[in-house]
């Protein structure tokens, strides 16, 4: 697809670097220069470096200063698979015990929930907890390479029981607490956790939810498939210990704390690529996939951004909005490396207020913001103006992530940032959990852009035969052209490896395949996501799959026949929505009652977040010959897109009906959920 020149026709300068050269990215680059007595002369020099000469990791492994007990053999080797090789073979190291690298009375972590009840943890207080809770899983029989799952806000505890299970060599999976049941199952019986710690009541925008019902029905499923215990952590609103009566096999926070011997805090020396946590695919086809992510690839791309990307250091303050089952959540863990402090936010940012948020960061000297483009349209939409509010002096990145960041939206946020603050954009990926464009504190940021792709991340563009399309001014699929230390181990349970080479290698044999649609500005060389190009749901910024929402569906098949889900999102659209098409059964209409109880199915099963926005009855749903219901080309189709369809769809005519919803009300901050999509 040939894009028109006005792609960029906002590509104007929001924010110039004052002074590049004392960057720490330029320093990188003359120890680069002076380690290999090269000539590197800008970051564009140092990114083809770096995505051509292997040795660029141990440089990079170098500056970091990683930490170790054995140091590796050679920087690649062949791995279980020829796309994912072996990074660092000999070396022994441990995630934790580079985490924790750093000791005293310094604040590590501050804790709040929703504005109030902040509390602040030592580096010295953090390792102590750490000790104890690595301790009593040790006395609860956790080894190398168990499962520790946890339901759990963005709190100190996560925090803890992620680093202590990471200490032992256990490989850690934690969802955030509005997961439904059904999700919470779809995840956890794959992977069988020996233990689960789970919040039994939490407060989001000042409701109370109690999570025990839940915690109990996943308990009578997951004790006796290999869960030993749930531990119940206790009410984030009153801090008093859970009931456990109603709960299988569990026990206190307190008591399973005081069943630990308090041995030493030990780092169990593992390999590189030693598995340390366990993330989710959306989960297009068939249950979520489980992600497993090394260890060594986490902490290494992890610190590479903050130690280059967000020159984070001793003195600064980490604030990244996030859940804890999303990606973000472990990259900002690694901070804690650099000994920055991190802000643990659990609530919602818009209770009480949006300005009452925007005025806790300035209150606690955040130098680095990592928020969403659904929190900064709902600002503007409200006319809250940010420097209005508090002057923000330690403010000095807010990076916009996890949904496509308009041009418009990006001058705006920066204009009202003002300029002492870099407004940023980038892309990362729960499949590589990590940056695979990123902020460049040299390079000059130019409206809805990304700066320049991540230093060892060849990234290209690819046509749909597999070409580079990369200066042509075409947009193409995103693809990584070269290994990098953290492309997932594996899917877990997929022991041939057949899944996840199907999963990122088989639409180009060997290269790893994004799935976001990309274009590249040939003047200023940043780059744009124009969106998802898989059926992948993408709603503010939280990826879910499909399959998700058609589980749900099989409860109707005595009223639905057939259904498709997509996202909508057009040039006019400040954020995707969904929606959910229903072939019905022959004379069974869709009528209001109908459509509340699929909401509310959906609600329950999955969260609010997947329910659909609009539910529209069709004649006809397109199918490909080989029986693939066809999702990618109905979200083109209502996203603004002309479809010519291909030979390989069996009813062509059916894709017809979709071209009518294209001219739906705009997505904005005031759409409310329409109970049924009987207007246009």
């Amino acid at each position: 697809m040939t894009m028109s020149p006005s792609v960029f026709a906002q590509s104007r300068v929001t924010w110039t670097p004052v002074d590049p050269v004392h960057s720490r990215m330029e320093s990188f680059r003359r120890v680069v220069n002076h380690k290999h007595g090269l000539q590197l002369k800008n970051y564009h020099d140092l990114y083809d470096y770096s995505v051509s000469d292997y040795t660029f990791w141990k440089d990079l492994w170098d500056y970091e200063g990683i930490i170790y007990s054995e140091p590796p053999t050679e920087v690649i080797a062949e791995g279980r698979m020829k796309e994912i090789p072996t990074w660092f073979p000999g070396a022994k190291m441990n995630y934790t015990e580079n985490i924790l690298c750093h000791d005293g009375d310094s604040i590590a972590c501050t804790a709040t929930r929703e504005g109030r009840d902040t509390t602040h943890y030592t580096f010295r207080q953090l390792r102590l907890m750490v000790r104890d809770m690595a301790a009593a899983m040790r006395v609860h029989g956790i080894h190398v390479g168990d499962r520790v799952a946890a339901i759990v806000t963005n709190h100190i505890h996560a925090v803890v029981i992620g680093l202590a299970s990471a200490s032992i060599g256990a490989i850690f999976s934690s969802t955030a607490t509005d997961m439904g049941i059904q999700g919470l199952l779809d995840r956890y019986t794959q992977i069988k956790p020996k233990l689960v710690f789970a919040e039994t009541e939490v407060v989001y925008a000042g409701t109370t939810v109690n999570l025990i019902p839940k915690v109990s029905q996943l308990s009578k499923v997951l004790v006796g498939r290999g869960t030993g215990n749930f531990v119940l952590l206790p009410s984030t609103k009153t801090g008093r210990d859970a009931d456990t009566t109603a709960v299988d096999s569990s026990l206190t926070l307190s008591s399973f704390l005081t069943s630990g011997d308090k041995r030493p805090l030990t780092y169990e020396q593992l390999p590189f690529g030693h598995p340390l946590i366990i993330l989710y695919t959306s989960g297009t086809s068939g249950p979520p996939k489980c992600i497993v992510h090394s260890a060594g690839g986490v902490l290494m791309q992890g610190k590479r951004d903050v130690l280059l990307t967000f020159e984070e250091s001793v003195g600064d303050t980490h604030f990244q909005f996030t859940t804890t089952g999303w990606v973000m959540w472990i990259s900002m863990i690694n901070t804690l490396s650099s000994g920055a402090r991190l802000i643990l936010y659990d609530g919602s940012p818009f209770h009480p207020s949006p300005e009452a948020f925007l005025q806790f960061v300035n209150d606690e000297r955040v130098t680095y913001l990592g928020t969403s483009p659904r929190f900064i349209a709902e600002i503007k939409g409200k006319g809250i103006v940010p420097k209005n509010i508090a002057p923000f002096e330690s403010l000095r990145s807010v990076m916009i992530a996890g949904a496509v960041l308009t041009p418009p939206m990006h001058e705006w946020a920066q204009t009202m940032f003002g300029s002492r603050t870099q407004v940023v954009t980038g892309l990362g990926a729960t499949d590589t959990a990590c940056g695979l464009m990123n902020a460049i504190p040299s390079l000059p940021i130019y409206a809805g852009e990304f700066q320049a792709r991540s230093l060892g991340m060849k990234i290209e563009i690819f046509d749909v035969d597999g070409n580079s399309i990369e200066d042509s001014g075409e947009a193409g699929e995103l693809v990584c052209t070269r290994p990098h230390p953290s492309l997932p181990l594996a899917f877990w349970g997929d022991e041939s490896g057949e899944r996840l080479r199907n999963a990122y290698f088989s639409t180009y044999p060997g290269v790893y395949h994004q799935g976001d649609f990309v274009i590249k500005n040939p003047v200023t060389k940043g780059f744009m996501i124009l969106g998802r190009s898989d059926g992948t749901l993408n709603p503010s910024g939280v990826r879910m799959g499909t399959s998700e929402i058609y589980s749900v569906m099989e409860k109707f098949s005595n009223v639905v026949e057939d259904s498709v889900c997509v996202g909508q999102r057009r040039p006019q659209d400040q954020d995707e929505r969904i929606l959910l098409f229903l072939k019905m059964k022959p004379g069974v209409p869709l009528d209001n009652a109908l459509v509340l109880e699929i909401k509310e199915a959906i609600r329950v099963a999955r969260s609010s977040r997947h329910v659909p926005q609009f539910v529209f009855q069709v004649e006809d749903i397109p199918y490909t010959v080989n029986g693939k219901k066809i999702e990618i080309a109905v979200k083109q189709i209502v996203s603004g897109s002309t479809i010519k369809p291909s030979g390989t769809v069996i009813n062509p005519k059916a894709l017809e009906l979709y071209y009518k919803y294209r001219d739906l009300e705009p997505v904005t901050r005031s759409c409310k959920q329409s109970h049924i999509g009987a207007k246009l």
